[in-house]
């Protein structure tokens, strides 16, 4: 089929809907952030490009032409978080991940330990919840969280509740930034997170909850959020956050979304001491 100057082929056709589909979940992954206007932005001289060259506007294709390949690079410098999203989204969704061999040889275990015990963590938010004192802890799954664990102070202590309550308390040192947890241990305190930058937050959201947003945003790893006004509990999970959550509700959920890592844990586990 052959319209004005242009040959078109179901080919084609195929072509320009595959990369509408691409563009759409890439959009869809970016949106809300700072970053997707500039996407936006770099998308409309792309496509002016593209519109100029299949005109014939030699001049301004090449100078469009050096824009591009110059910001090429850029928008991978700019896009690193978000690039680093879409490929830990698209580990999540393939089986290939979480197989036998591929957890026994590659996978590290750094993080969410099937011993890592959960029951500590939901009594010492509940204590903070009805006594408004505020705190941030995160529990890593299967990120390596060593870059923010070396920020704050290392403790690399077992995991309990009268510990999780002195390192909040308001006399302590270490109650400023967050309590990382990993391998069944209070790896640090007082670390420093990165806050998000999504600009569908609220306004009303405190800092604090959104050093929790931003940690699952960049890492897998499940953030909780205690408020030091209302008490409420929050909890961050893949940049959501799920705000004003009984006890009950946070066990249920850090259950289910730790899960997964514990039964492969279990499991490895089990075959080493058999061996």
């Amino acid at each position: 089929m052959k319209i004005g100057f242009l040959d078109i082929e179901w080919v084609d056709v195929l072509d320009v809907l595959l990369l509408a589909f691409l563009l759409y979940q890439i959009y869809f992954l970016v949106k809300g952030t700072i970053a997707s206007r500039i996407f936006l932005g770099y998308l409309l001289v792309y496509l002016l490009y593209l519109v100029a060259k299949a005109v014939g506007l030699e001049l301004l294709t090449t100078i469009l032409g050096y824009f591009i390949s110059v910001g090429a690079l850029a928008l991978i410098i700019i896009f690193q978080q978000e690039i680093r999203r879409f490929l830990l989204i698209i580990g999540k969704s393939t089986n290939i991940a979480n197989s036998r061999l591929f957890t026994r040889w590659f996978r590290q275990p750094t993080s969410a330990d099937p011993l890592t015990p959960l029951k500590p963590i939901i009594d010492a938010c509940k204590s903070m919840s009805s006594e408004f004192t505020g705190g941030l802890i995160v529990i890593a799954k299967n990120d390596d969280l060593d870059k923010f664990i070396q920020t704050g102070d290392l403790l690399d202590a077992i995991v309990a509740k009268r510990l999780l309550l002195s390192i909040v308390s308001q006399y302590s040192p270490l109650r400023d930034g967050a309590v990382i947890i990993s391998e069944d241990r209070i790896r640090a305190a007082r670390c420093i997170l990165p806050i998000s930058e999504n600009d569908e937050i609220l306004t009303s959201t405190g800092f604090r909850h959104r050093a929790a947003i931003g940690i699952s945003e960049v890492t897998d790893a499940a953030a909780i959020a205690i408020s030091e006004e209302t008490g409420r509990i929050s909890l961050a999970i893949d940049g959501d956050l799920y705000p004003n959550i009984s006890s009950a509700e946070l066990e249920e959920k850090l259950g289910q979304y730790l899960a997964e890592i514990n039964r492969i844990r279990k499991r490895e586990n089990g075959k080493d001491a058999s061996l």
